[in-house]
């Protein structure tokens, strides 16, 4: 098969999850892929999972160690010659009421979530305007545009990355450098599993929204064409993308419908 050489893609949080099928689906296009995470057994499992294996270079990070952004950054250019498309995937969720959420649980997600995608996104984006190109594709979700209950802290920080990065696409479309944004409805994944609870601990249980949401290979699949065609935004799951136009044009029925789900 003849490789794809014009694009070189780089996804956080590919161990698992939507990254994972992400790795896949590239990898099957030709794609060469730098896949990233904690996890250096689960992304080697992931990259003899590929059909291409040998277009996989595997770079584990910690995304909340902020000073070692540039280093990694180098790293990946060393990989394959350069990185053109960057995927933030790499996050953590939560469940848990305001009142009894430890103020640490607040910090760890905005360490992780936020800082860390603005760390590794500004480590990159020097070798974006020198090469005159390059994609920022950030991973929120439509509690980026809408919150819901339990979720306090991530749909906190999935709205700061709407505002970063709606910021970075003013300041640099001028260097041939685009952004879109994906947000994400419900998804079968270990998000609600992994998410954190009150105290900082994992829920370690499925929820039924998230088990009755969009496959991860379908998800994945619409997550790519809205990239392809450069999207500013693309909101991707069932019915329940509906609350961004609730929000939006009757942001009180979406306050009742969101309550009347009971959601988490």
């Amino acid at each position: 098969m003849k490789v794809n050489v014009e694009k070189v893609v780089w996804i956080t949080g590919a161990s698992s999850g939507i990254g994972e099928a992400l790795t896949y689906q590239y990898n099957s296009k030709g794609y060469k892929t730098i896949i990233s995470s904690r996890n250096k057994e689960e992304l080697e499992r992931v990259k003899q999972k590929c059909r291409y294996p040998e277009n996989i270079s595997v770079l584990v990070m910690d995304i909340s160690k902020f000073t070692e952004m540039e280093d990694n950054v180098k790293s990946a250019i060393n990989a394959f010659g350069s990185v053109d498309i960057l995927i933030n995937n790499a996050g953590i969720s939560q469940r848990s009421l305001i009142i009894e959420t430890d103020f640490e649980v607040y910090k760890k997600l905005m360490d992780v979530n936020y800082l860390g995608t603005v760390a590794l996104s500004k480590a990159i984006l020097p070798e974006f305007v020198k090469q005159k190109s390059g994609h920022f594709v950030t991973v929120t979700s439509l509690m980026g545009k809408f919150a819901s209950p339990y979720r306090s802290g991530y749909c906190g920080v999935k709205h700061a990355l709407h505002g970063f990065f709606d910021g970075l696409r003013m300041e640099h479309e001028k260097d041939g450098i685009a952004v879109t944004l994906i947000c994400p409805g419900f998804v079968q994944t270990n998000v609600a599993k992994n998410a954190l609870t009150a105290d900082g601990s994992t829920q370690n249980k499925e929820d039924d929204a998230t088990k009755n949401g969009l496959p991860v290979d379908t998800f994945a699949k619409k997550m790519i064409a809205a990239i392809e065609k450069s999207k500013f935004e693309a909101y991707i799951g069932k019915k329940e993308i509906m609350g961004v136009y609730l929000k939006r044009f009757f942001p009180r029925l979406l306050h009742k419908v969101v309550l009347k789900s009971n959601v988490r």
